[in-house]
Parts: C-alpha cells; sequence; structure tokens
C-alpha cells in the first residue's frame, strides 16, 4: 500500500519492532495526527478467544471519563407515556410506532445511537436487518435497551460507546480525539481496557490480551506491550 508524505513521515517516528508502554504509545499518536482535522484516536485489541462460541462472547458498553469527542444524536424509541422523560434528557428524536414505520419506509439513519425500553423490543426487533449491519440494533449488554430511558440518554451523550468482536476476534474502539492530548487520552484508555479485560470470559484459556495498538484516523498503528494486561 502506498502512503503519502505526511503518513511516511509520521512512521519515521515510530519503531514498528518495538512494544511501546501505554504513555509513550498514546503521545506518539498525538504526534502523528497531523491531519487538518481532529483526527479521532482509535483502539484495536485482538483477544485469545473464539467469538464463534456464544460462551466465549465479549460485548458490553463503558462511559469514557473524557467522552469521545463527537456529537452524538440519540434516537429513543418508546411508548408516549416516556416521551417528555427522553426530551427532557437531552435526546435528539424521540417517537414510538412512527419512527420504527420512518426508518423501514424511508430508510431513515440520521442518529448514531437507538435505545429504546424493553416494551417496545417486539417494534424494533424488525429492524434487525436495517439497524443490524450498520452498528445500530439495541441491545441490553450495550445498555441500550432499558427502562431507565433518562440514564441511557446522559450516558449516550456524555460519552459511552460500546465495545464488541468482530469476526477476527479483535475490538475496535474509539477513544478520543488528538486534541485531547495524552493525559485525557490515558483515562479513556484505561477505563475501556478496564472494561475489557473484567469482561474476558470464564471459557477463554491462555493469554486474554494478544495484542493492542494504537492510531490516529490517519496516522500508522504503534504497538502497546500487552504484558500489562496479563
Amino acid at each position: 500500500m502506498k502512503h503519502g508524505k505526511k503518513y511516511a513521515e509520521s512512521a519515521k517516528l515510530i519503531d514498528r519492532a518495538k512494544l511501546y508502554e501505554v504513555a509513550e504509545a498514546l503521545d506518539l499518536c498525538v504526534k502523528t495526527g497531523t491531519a487538518k482535522f481532529d483526527e479521532t484516536v482509535e483502539l484495536h485489541v485482538k483477544l485469545g478467544v473464539d467469538g464463534r462460541h456464544a460462551d466465549q462472547q465479549v460485548r458490553g458498553s463503558v462511559v469514557l471519563p473524557n467522552g469521545t469527542g463527537k456529537t452524538v444524536r440519540v434516537l429513543v424509541i418508546c411508548k408516549p407515556e416516556n416521551e417528555d422523560v427522553a426530551k427532557e434528557a437531552g435526546a435528539d428524536f424521540v417517537g414510538g410506532a412512527d419512527m420504527v414505520q420512518k426508518i423501514q419506509s424511508e430508510n431513515w439513519m440520521d442518529f448514531d445511537v437507538l435505545i429504546t425500553t424493553p416494551d417496545m423490543m417486539g417494534q424494533v426487533g424488525r429492524l434487525g436487518r436495517l439497524l443490524g449491519p450498520r452498528g445500530l440494533m439495541p441491545n441490553p449488554k450495550a445498555g441500550t435497551v432499558t427502562p431507565d430511558i433518562a440514564k441511557a440518554v446522559q450516558n449516550a451523550k456524555a460519552g459511552q460507546i460500546e465495545y464488541r468482536l468482530d469476526r477476527s476476534n479483535i475490538i475496535h474502539c474509539p477513544i478520543g480525539k488528538v486534541s485531547f492530548g495524552p493525559d485525557k487520552l490515558r483515562e479513556n484508555f484505561d477505563t475501556l481496557m478496564d472494561a475489557i479485560v473484567k469482561a474476558k470470559p470464564a471459557a477463554a484459556k491462555g493469554q486474554y490480551v494478544r495484542s493492542c495498538v494504537v492510531s490516529a484516523t490517519m496516522g500508522p498503528g504503534v504497538k502497546i506491550t500487552p504484558t500489562r494486561f496479563i
């Protein structure tokens, strides 16, 4: 793969054969995030599990202490008696069956998080084929199917992210923006990694955290030593 001049210059700062400590790795991410926009810093964690087995799934949600740096648009689908609660909590869009119909008929997806109550899952469940591939389907483990609408909306707005395995048993998550600086990124990093480590399935054998890489959107990956998570 051919990279641009800025990437090549950034890559010179990183020893690809070295496993860095967290603080140094995040400092390098900030230094290599030289694009004209505020790049997102992402965490990629390879786990020693087999996600094809139900007892080795790793999935959950966590509120990052410094948020993600992104404005989150929240849709709440609930019964009429909960609509005012959702609006007061800060939801951007609120509705019931009308919102389900809007998504189905118009393929409307102008939201980042969908929160619903358990009593509406019968209707929301019909949207699985549309929402699932986009990662927007609400799930109890992610805290997006809950009777406590206000708390769920507040968490989403505060920087709650969902972590889950992909088909390669890797978790990919944003932990903030380059403009956050190393210290705030470190707080977010530690919070997310603590949650992932605590979510280790009982059926997982051997080394749990196989590799850990951080990178800015347009920058090279920086490898972090996984020994501190063993």
